[in-house]
């Protein structure tokens, strides 16, 4: 089983938006918790990114993005 993780850059890629709104965006407490914290930073789950997607930002389901 292979996991997909992915890193606040990942992140911040996916959502188009800047690396500092990135990281405010990450410690919010309706954001998911990360799965790991490494020396670069913290992991989270793509599944668990895109189900928070899915239901905060759905606009960006609309633009015919896979998820």
């Amino acid at each position: 089983m292979e996991l997909e993780l992915m890193g606040a850059a990942e992140i911040q890629e996916r959502l188009g938006i800047s690396r500092q709104r990135a990281y405010i965006l990450v410690s919010r407490r309706d954001f998911p918790a990360p799965v790991a914290t490494l020396k670069m930073g913290s992991v989270w789950l793509k599944s668990d990114v895109d189900a928070w997607i899915a239901e905060k930002r759905p606009h960006l389901l609309e633009t015919g993005e896979e998820l």
